[in-house]
């Protein structure tokens, strides 16, 4: 069977096998053999028991879960309650396997003649479960229940469903279904609602990290508690996972198997050094932050795992930052707690939740790109900008004491003033104004940069009477144009993915019209009198202007629910939503919010909503 399950670990070792023979796996090798060494699933255990206890005994379980939770050996073990007999002392269905029965090795090695086990994934036609339904009539050779176990069951098809369903809703008395799958979804309900169903869980960290121990030290290895936390971590809640990983951890390290041997296995970064490079980010030095990812990517780092890393400490973070004892985990170092908490006083909840946004699409993008550390420096890049992005009301008062320096004042330490190959950022724009503009990346607008835009020189030609600079602009002048259709369509069916003078590639939304492209660059043209090519690009664009309002929009909804004071409010009113969120301010305030620069700067159609 493809899903074989994993065992606790005895206090002490199995007997040691001859030295000419076959090794055995540690998954294999551990593999549970009773109820009592199945981790992580006492719900089920408890269930069961009192099941059989009262003689309530179902007629077909239904088991769902991760891969490596223990789904076929909890199945084995199940078929091995129900026909647990010892001559003298039991002889009925029981959940306490105290001793081997007269069945149980049979059952548990997968040979025995009235326990059929049938991967689902090579038997999927209706003539296999035929097979099975002939074969249901007649009474098992020696145990007490003929038992099917079926692996992987949504792997069947329609036909054979259905050509079980008879037999399953009304089977000899002599007769049980097990049926194992991971992708419970894809079982119909019709089958689901003739099961009880049991959810195998993820088995938490610190129960898999004392079953490595436990196995560890009946194998004699010297392993140290951080290298089983990290094999631990990189299981997933899997047993099986881990105990590969722990095999392939003794077969890399010669010796004494130390964290740093787990890290270079796995292509970690060392867990203090993530810590080092999100101080980086968070601060805004994105110079130290790629010489830091360069340095771990040279020894052996993958970039995709040191952002997955980057992502899980600003989950940790955020847990501290609204749970303070989420530190207090044994999966959690020393380290990241004492540093952790120092980032969760200091750190804002918007900010975090904009880098777990951006970490999120970054990692998908190193995966798929060709050379992943330059995709993983563009990751660090953009959120060096959002960490330097200041908050609406932290704008505002910079605003208010006049330290809101627009030219330049938005770029990380170690970056020009220069929009990185755009116009000169210390110019004035068409107004005599500076002009600030909004940099996006993973999704959301992500910091301030000043743009400037040179003066026409008098041997130039005069520049046009409609400047645009982005696609907010092109839908300010179709409002003004009054053509509405064409406003809707530039904030709904566009992603921008480039946009310079006279030249804009996008991404037509799947239901933007077929001409949507020629229609607005034709407008373009008439509305500015400058030529203007509008091109449908392949590449994925930015989310429209009507989506990053929504994201931006829920974002405040969701920093208001999570303030004490509105959380206390809601749970007074049970069934009450937020709806809308806005600032009061007194007229002067109002007076600076209104001002253009700040209303760019902060990507709002309403300076008075936040």
């Amino acid at each position: 069977m493809d899903d074989i399950a994993f065992p606790t670990a005895g206090d002490t070792a199995p007997a040691a096998a001859p030295q000419n023979s076959a090794y055995r796996v540690l998954a294999r090798k551990y593999r549970p053999q009773t109820f009592e060494d199945l981790v992580g699933q006492e719900p089920m255990v408890q269930t069961l028991e009192n099941a059989f206890d009262t003689g309530r005994i179902a007629q077909a379980w239904m088991l769902t879960g991760v891969r490596g939770v223990g789904k076929t050996t909890t199945a084995r073990i199940l078929a091995r309650g129900l026909n647990y007999e010892v001559p003298g002392e039991a002889d009925r269905p029981t959940v306490r396997l105290t001793q081997e029965g007269t069945h149980c090795r049979a059952i548990m090695e997968g040979r025995h003649v009235d326990v059929i086990e049938m991967d689902a994934a090579s038997h999927t036609g209706i003539n296999d479960i035929r097979e099975i339904t002939d074969a249901a009539r007649y009474r098992p050779a020696t145990a007490r229940y003929k038992v099917y176990i079926i692996d992987e069951v949504h792997m069947l098809s329609n036909a054979a469903f259905n050509g079980l369903l008879k037999t399953l809703e009304e089977p000899p008395e002599h007769v049980k279904f097990i049926f194992a799958t991971t992708e419970i979804r894809k079982v119909p309900v019709t089958v689901l609602s003739r099961c009880q169903r049991f959810d195998l869980r993820r088995i938490e960290q610190p129960k898999l990290i004392g079953l490595l121990r436990r196995i560890s030290d009946a194998e004699q290895i010297t392993i140290s508690d951080e290298a089983l936390t990290l094999i631990a971590r990189a299981g997933e809640g899997s047993a099986r996972d881990s105990l590969s990983l722990l095999d392939q951890a003794m077969a890399h390290g010669a010796g004494a198997i130390e964290a740093t041997d787990v890290r270079q296995m796995l292509g970690l970064a060392d867990r203090a050094r993530v810590i080092d490079l999100f101080g980086h980010v968070m601060a805004g030095r994105i110079a130290e932050a790629m010489e830091e990812l360069a340095q771990q990517y040279a020894v052996g780092a993958d970039p995709a795992v040191v952002l997955t890393d980057l992502a899980d400490f600003t989950h940790l973070v955020t847990r501290m930052k609204v749970v303070p004892k989420a530190g207090d985990d044994v999966s959690v170092t020393e380290t990241e707690r004492v540093r952790g908490a120092e980032f969760a006083g200091k750190l804002s909840m918007r900010l975090l939740s904009r880098a777990w946004q951006i970490l999120l699409k970054g990692i998908q993008e190193v995966q798929a790109a060709p050379k992943p550390l330059a995709a993983a420096d563009m990751v660090l890049v953009r959120l060096a900008y959002s960490a330097d992005l200041p908050d609406p009301g932290e704008a505002l008062a910079m605003l208010r004491n006049g330290t809101f320096a627009p030219a330049g004042g938005g770029a990380p330490s170690g970056q020009g003033g220069s929009g990185g190959g755009g116009p000169s950022a210390h110019g004035p724009s068409g107004d005599g104004r500076p002009r600030l503009q909004a940099i996006s990346g993973g999704g959301a607008a992500v910091a301030t940069q000043a743009v400037a835009r040179p003066a026409p020189q008098p041997a130039q030609q005069a520049r046009p009477a409609v400047a645009l600079a982005n696609l907010q602009d092109c839908a300010a002048l179709a409002s003004e144009k009054r053509d509405i259709p064409m406003k809707v369509a530039i904030e709904r069916q566009m992603r921008l993915v480039k946009f310079e003078p006279g030249r804009i590639e996008i991404q037509p939304t799947e239901d933007a019209p077929a001409d949507l492209a020629g229609d607005f660059g034709r407008k373009l043209t008439d509305w500015t009198g400058m030529r203007w090519i509008v091109s449908v690009s392949r590449t994925h664009g930015r989310p429209t202007i009507h989506e990053e309002r929504e994201a931006n929009q829920e974002q405040i909804l969701s920093d208001a629910r999570s303030h004490p004071t509105v959380a206390a409010l809601l749970s007074q009113f049970p069934g009450a939503k937020i709806v809308d969120v806005r600032v009061q301010v007194s007229e002067e305030e109002e007076t600076v919010m209104a001002d253009p620069l700040l209303v760019e700067a902060l990507g709002e159609d309403d300076p008075d909503e936040f």
